[in-house]
């Protein structure tokens, strides 16, 4: 971790401890608040500061035991973004899933580090390991690998969920952990009432690893280096996302290049979303049937004059579908989990993503 990056009070007191149980922590307050009343919050608020140094160096505390091995299955099915990218439910989001930066929400062109990326996660199961042990006071006293599945799995769903599940209930009810989770959480494998590979997958190693087999790391998806933003001019070999190309978007033909950044910017947004469906349905190879339609293209084939493949100020489209998984089944997950424009071409074959201009949600069959 890079020692000259500014750091929040919200970023601090997230692992403070109560007064007078880490001395070192205590000391370290006393010396930031005379730091900031003589040099200024934008000065001491610093890793650099001494201050600092008393902070995470003296009396410094291990990990907590669940920390690794939860970062270890978390990233193991949640892939990693450096650059924003809209979520299914249109949220810009970076990193491994965080739609806020140090206070800020994410915002279309944000950046990080991989870094960054990785202390951002790793809050995030601090805080989810925090609430899990209020939600099951149980659970705070499991070993590592054990709280480390419930965290994974309450990453995926959310804490609410978890708060409404049988199996919190169970738990609580006082039934053994070693019954109830093997029984409750393959249970959790369904989106619109239909069970999902990718889902049924990670339930499963998340049994396994309640039940002390360690995390497989190599079946991850890719975690990808932040990829250059897209442009009209970008080679057609240029990765939008990590499994899709700009080329596959111009279905391999100059012609069909973007003409300007707002195209370049709504074809990112829609490989983003698909990239999500291609994760839930086992990462399966997607394949594109159209992409950009330029004005006489479009005209070639037959298309609509307003059609979304045009890539008018506003709109975009992708049509697609994802190999051997079931059409109707990628686009039920679709209309639950896409918020814009979406036609029901499963009867010949794809699924069309689109982006209307003023983003209205839309619906109709081929």
């Amino acid at each position: 971790m890079s020692n000259d990056r500014p750091i929040t009070l919200e970023q601090l007191f997230r692992y403070k401890k109560p007064w007078g149980q880490f001395p070192h922590q205590d000391a370290a307050i006393i010396e930031m608040e005379e730091d900031i009343e003589a040099n200024g919050y934008a000065v001491a608020m610093n890793r650099s500061r001494p201050w600092f140094k008393t902070w995470s160096q003296d009396g410094k505390q291990p990990d907590p035991i669940y920390l690794a091995p939860a970062q270890a299955i978390i990233k193991t099915w949640e892939g990693c973004r450096l650059a924003a990218y809209a979520d299914a439910g249109g949220i810009w989001t970076i990193g491994w899933g965080a739609t806020s930066v140090n206070g800020t929400p994410v915002r279309r062109g944000d950046q990080i580090s991989q870094a960054l990326a990785d202390e951002l996660l790793r809050a995030e199961i601090l805080r989810i390991a925090e609430q899990l042990h209020g939600i099951i006071p149980a659970s705070a006293k499991w070993g590592g690998n054990q709280q480390a599945a419930l965290i994974s799995w309450a990453y995926n769903v959310g804490l609410g969920a978890v708060k409404d599940s049988t199996l919190r209930r169970r738990i609580n009810a006082g039934e053994s952990a070693q019954v109830v989770i093997p029984q409750e959480l393959p249970k959790w494998n369904q989106v619109n009432g239909k069970p999902l590979e990718g889902l049924t997958r990670r339930r499963a190693a998340e049994v396994e690893l309640f039940m002390g087999k360690p995390v497989v790391q190599q079946s991850a998806p890719s975690v990808t280096p932040s990829t250059p933003r897209l442009t009209p001019s970008s080679p057609l070999s240029t990765r939008v996302t990590p499994h899709i190309t700009y080329g596959e978007l111009c279905l391999g033909e100059e012609r069909r290049r973007f003409v300007n950044q707002a195209q370049c910017d709504i074809a990112t947004e829609l490989c983003a979303f698909i990239e999500k469906a291609r994760t839930q349905f086992g990462n399966q190879p997607v394949i594109i049937t159209s992409g950009h339609r330029p004005k006489a293209v479009n005209d070639a084939v037959g298309g609509a004059a307003d059609s979304e493949h045009l890539y008018k100020p506003g709109c975009g489209a992708i049509d697609w579908y994802i190999k051997n998984v079931s059409v109707k089944l990628v686009q039920d997950w679709c209309d639950k989990n896409w918020p814009y424009s979406l036609g029901y071409g499963a009867p010949k074959g794809f699924v069309h993503l689109g982006i209307r201009a003023g983003r209205p949600r839309v619906r109709w069959v081929y």
